[in-house]
């Protein structure tokens, strides 16, 4: 079900050994994300729930969901870009299918990220899965 862009993701980390290489990926991934116009950053954009400032911007556009999004966490950024290349290009009627815990615990970010990063990572999977609900 995941995206291609999502499985590059998985055989990167699959090669990868070392839990810091890991990080080290996750950041870059991060950097390599076009910034969010300070003008998309604004509370109405803002992801409750992250120690982090995120800011999340859905667009549906001919039935297929994507977003747009920041923090000021480079790891956060990082993974704001990693729930990007899974939801990204996906029909928004599917975007509620995607089980985003067992697409990330392929990548073991589950048993690798501290609490406070999951339960952002957490709010932004929700906030994903209540515009594509809503639509």
């Amino acid at each position: 079900m995941a995206t291609q862009a999502f499985e590059d993701i998985a055989d990167t980390f699959d090669f990868l050994d070392d839990w810091e290489d890991r990080y080290r990926h996750v950041i870059e991934l991060g950097k390599a994300m076009p910034p969010l116009e300070d003008a998309f950053k604004v509370p109405a954009t803002k992801v409750e729930g992250c120690a982090s400032q995120v800011w999340l911007v859905p667009e549906i556009s001919d039935g297929v969901f994507r977003f747009r999004g920041e923090s000021d966490a480079m790891i956060v950024r990082g993974l704001v870009a990693i729930l990007g290349a899974l939801y990204n290009d996906v029909p928004v009627s599917e975007v509620l299918s995607i089980d985003a815990q067992a697409e990330l615990g392929r990548l073991g970010l589950n048993d690798h990220l501290s609490a406070q990063r999951s339960n952002g990572v957490r709010a932004m999977v929700e906030r994903i899965r209540a515009v594509a609900a809503a639509a």
